[in-house]
């Protein structure tokens, strides 16, 4: 069976037994900031199980997309070394929840595997955690196991509870014993059974894991039995392929063979050595290629945090692999189409992203190539000394400067037997970022201290607090009890109306006023989480701590402000509407004049996208919806869909914001019904980093101005152009038409000019020695003219050498030229750089023809008196 066939066989198997087959969820969940990758089959299926969710099903079956390459799951170090290590797999699994229980997963498996896979019954081995003796009974009993080929596997990392046939979901919550189907290879391979000394060797190889859930571990690490047990398995489908196609190795199935093959050719022909088909580096290439491009197709590209580091890391992984192996230039990419080919059928996603991805890996191979020699270089000399470990400064170096990921460091380095620094490596890490975290503190809020009680804030209701008492000031960065008129303080308030600047809006500006003093408040920003500090300058009378001000916020900002927000959660939509899931978030900028959003897309946005973009947000506005925002547990604002940022720290309890068809996290201020934004426009878009774009867009009144400014622009050149403003577009490219055509004029006269001279300069070479020497000045000449002019003096000439030059203000052009059968002696690129060097410039080229140019005009005429006697010195 090929692989694909074993996918279907298994679905279908189960589908007959009353199980739904459920779709495999992205290998980025969206709903799970802290999960880094899906790792397993379960996942999607948490909630389920913990009793948080309910399906219209209570069988599932799935073959779920797998990725282990960070975190506490993370197979990278292995791939390319082992047979078995994968950083992406495909996990296949049956699921019960509180359906059926051990008796019948146990018969389920043994069914699949000997009747329809035709697995040998006696080529399994099981094993069962050491105190159920019900699932023991099973097998033994019903299934008709031999009692020696059952392994019960107890307590062996520590506590009872520990023992590798025992699932825990974590420290608390669902956990149950497992049971493990073996499959032996035969007495020639090297490896005891499950549970022996030498259980690691390759002779039994795990297939399936069956987890019975059927406990519920409180904090005290008492065991409660569940109400409704369920039941939650996984079969790797490379381990079962291997299996079945009778070969040792994942690496030999038949999805494994045509990827390699797709490597070897791709290598090959980026200046591979013919590498060898079994070689380590094409299984690194080979196995990466799936993980990377599955990764892209859930929206991520490669970067400097999170996931992005970790596919980064993945994909210079296989780059190097590839140079290792003598690729000079891009490969990687080239292996897609093959991986759609293979896997396209049971993920159509793949095949829908195929053009993205293969854009995505292109340039992150075209960046990485630029550096990756020189990254050697330095890594190959600190190798070459001996050293059995490479010191942390060199590592952070390789990652710094030529973007070689620690990771990446330690596999060249463990291919030598060398180890690297680590330690040395996060004391560099830091360093930096103390460096940048010290750039950064530009604010007068940066390094204040504040003890005292939070701000409450009632700026979603409120632009006004009537009675917000001082609680501290601070001038020129130290505490004060007060400020008179003329400091700039920074001003804390126990109560305030003022939104301080965080998740890209802008703070707040405004006054402060009592009977007495008045302070304007310029901007507003957070000095702690909950510590909001007002920045302005005392204009009128004296601030101290514990008087009472009227707090007032800008209204005419704020205004501006909340239009621009609300609008960015709209574009946002729209955005992954119109260029696809992947776009998501990379940084923003909310004030009163426009919004900045970056966002991840490996392209440029067409005009059409644009303009479709804008009409999505557009008819959110005039659709009026109200806006809403409610105050909820993490893990409620997770169920009702709302887009969270991976990486972002979220609290127990969240903002969620719905606008329009908009649903996301947000603590900033918004308008009431999306009608209030007015008018959205897209005023500019273009790239700020690899693989992030950035889009400025203006609303409201700001977008009117914007248009009616536009409007003025073309209006005043249709006025220039003698033209309506409807065909100004006509008429420009009808002007630019005419311009191209008075220059092709132009050209051909000072063709016909330098031709018409150089017909008369052929009588001024002078003869040395049987070779015609000749230096003039072309008048009205460009380069071109030039090079023409020297091609027929030479034709005319036969032998000789040759000096043109052409002087437009200060500016010299120089053409040198020699003849073929005289570049044994004299070469052109020689004598214009000995001309030039005489009019402040330099120039060279080929030994028949050469260019320079120069800026002083006034050395021209003593330069080409100088031609003769060098051409003759070399006589």
């Amino acid at each position: 069976m090929k692989a694909a066939e074993i996918r279907q066989t298994f679905l279908k198997f189960f589908e007959s037994k009353g199980h739904q087959i459920v779709a495999s969820s992205p290998v980025v969940p969206g709903d799970d900031p802290t999960l880094l990758f899906t790792n397993a089959g379960m996942n999607q299926f948490k909630d389920v199980f913990l009793g948080f969710d309910k399906r219209s099903y209570n069988r599932a079956t799935t073959a779920q997309k797998c990725i282990r390459a960070g975190g506490k799951h993370n197979d990278l170090d292995n791939v390319g070394y082992t047979a078995r290590h994968h950083t992406f797999f495909e996990m296949l699994g049956n699921f019960s929840f509180g359906d059926y229980f051990k008796q019948d997963a146990i018969a389920y498996a043994w069914e699949l595997l000997t009747t329809k896979f035709n697995l040998p019954a006696e080529k399994l081995w099981v094993t069962v955690y050491a105190e159920d003796d019900e699932a023991y009974e099973i097998w033994n009993k019903q299934i008709g196991v031999p009692a020696e080929r059952i392994v019960r596997i107890g307590d062996n990392k520590g506590g009872r509870y520990a023992s590798d046939n025992f699932w825990m979901m974590g420290d608390t919550g669902p956990c149950g014993p497992c049971t493990e189907i073996f499959y032996d290879h035969g007495p020639e391979i090297a490896g005891g059974p499950p549970g022996s000394p030498d259980e690691d060797g390759d002779r039994y190889i795990e297939i399936w894991n069956n987890v019975f859930m059927q406990f519920n571990r409180d904090e005290a690490g008492v065991m409660h039995k569940l109400p409704k047990p369920s039941v939650d398995t996984g079969m790797g489908l490379e381990r079962l392929a291997a299996v079945l196609q009778h070969v040792h190795s994942n690496y030999e199935i038949d999805t494994f063979v045509a990827l390699l093959a797709a490597a070897k050719a791709a290598v090959d022909a980026a200046g591979g050595q013919d590498c060898d088909k079994d070689s380590p580096s094409l299984k690194v290439i080979a196995d990466h290629i799936r993980a990377c491009s599955f990764t892209i197709v859930d929206g991520i590209i490669p970067g400097n945090e999170g996931r992005g580091y970790v596919l980064r890391r993945i994909t210079r992984r296989a780059i190097r692999h590839g140079y290792k192996l003598g690729a000079r230039t891009p490969f990687f990419h080239k292996i897609v189409a093959e991986l759609a080919n293979q896997m396209g059928d049971a993920y159509p996603e793949l095949r829908q992203s195929q053009q993205r991805v293969v854009e995505v890996l292109k340039q992150e191979e075209e960046r990485f190539f630029q550096t990756i020699a020189n990254g050697m270089e330095i890594l190959e000399a600190a190798l070459s000394g001996g050293a059995k470990q490479i010191d942390g400064e060199t590592a952070f170096k390789l990652h710094d400067t030529y973007g070689f990921p620690v990771d990446l460091t330690a596999d060249v380095c463990r291919e030598r037997g060398v180890t690297v620094d680590q330690a040395g490596f996060q004391v560099a890490m830091e360093r930096q970022r103390q460096q940048a975290r010290a750039a950064g503190k530009f604010k007068m809020s940066a390094g204040l201290e504040y003890t005292g009680s939070a701000t409450q804030f009632h700026g979603y209701e409120h632009l006004v607090c009537e009675h917000s008492k001082v609680t501290a000031i601070y001038v020129d960065g130290s505490p004060v009890q007060s400020a008179k008129s003329g400091d700039d303080a920074v001003i804390v308030l126990d109560h305030t109306p003022f939104y301080a600047e965080s998740g890209g809006q802008a703070g707040d500006s405004g006054e402060l006023r009592n009977g007495t003093t008045r302070v304007v408040v310029e901007d507003t920003i957070k000095i702690q989480a909950d510590v909001f500090g007002h920045h302005g300058r005392v204009v009128e009378g004296t601030v101290n701590v514990g008087d009472q001000f009227a707090a007032k916020v800008n209204a005419e900002q704020r205004q501006h402000t909340v239009r621009n927000h609300s609008a960015t959660h709209l574009m946002h939509k729209a955005l992954r509407e119109v260029l696809g899931a992947h776009v998501q978030q990379k940084g923003s900028l909310v004030n009163a004049e426009r919004t900045r959003f970056d966002f991840a897309h490996n392209a440029p946005m067409s005009d059409a996208e644009v303009r479709k973009v804008e009409a999505l947000v557009n008819a959110e506005i005039l659709a009026n919806a109200a806006a809403s925002a409610k105050v909820m547990a993490l893990d409620d604002a997770q169920k009702t869909g709302a887009m969270m940022l991976f990486g972002e720290k979220y609290g127990d309890s969240v903002r969620v914001l719905e606008i329009g068809s908009s649903k996301e996290l947000c603590g900033g201020t918004h308008v009431q019904r999306t009608g209030d934004i007015g008018l959205f426009k897209i005023v500019a878009e273009g790239g700020v980093a690899a693989g992030v774009r950035r889009v400025e867009a203006v609303t409201g009144d700001n977008a009117l101005a914007y248009l009616q400014q536009l409007e003025a622009t073309v209006n005043g050149v249709a006025g220039t152009l003698k033209a309506a403003p409807g065909e100004v577009e006509a008429r420009i490219h009808a002007v630019l038409d005419h311009v191209k055509q008075l220059e092709k004029d132009i050209a051909a006269l000072k063709g016909k000019l330098a031709s018409s001279q150089g017909d008369e300069l052929v009588a001024q070479a002078i003869d040395l020695g049987g070779i015609k020497v000749l230096a003039a000045t072309l008048v009205g000449a460009d380069a071109k003219a030039l090079r023409d002019t020297m091609d027929k003096l030479k034709d005319k000439l036969k032998s000789a050498a040759i000096v043109l030059a052409a002087v437009d203000g200060d500016k010299v052009q120089i053409a040198a030229g020699v003849t073929a059968d005289q570049m044994g002696k004299i070469k052109a690129g020689e004598l214009v750089n000995f001309v030039a060097q005489q009019v402040g410039g330099k120039g060279g080229g080929k030994p028949d023809m050469a260019m320079a140019g120069g800026s002083n005009a006034a050395g021209v005429p003593a330069a080409l008196a100088s031609v003769q006697a060098w051409v003759a010195e070399r006589l």
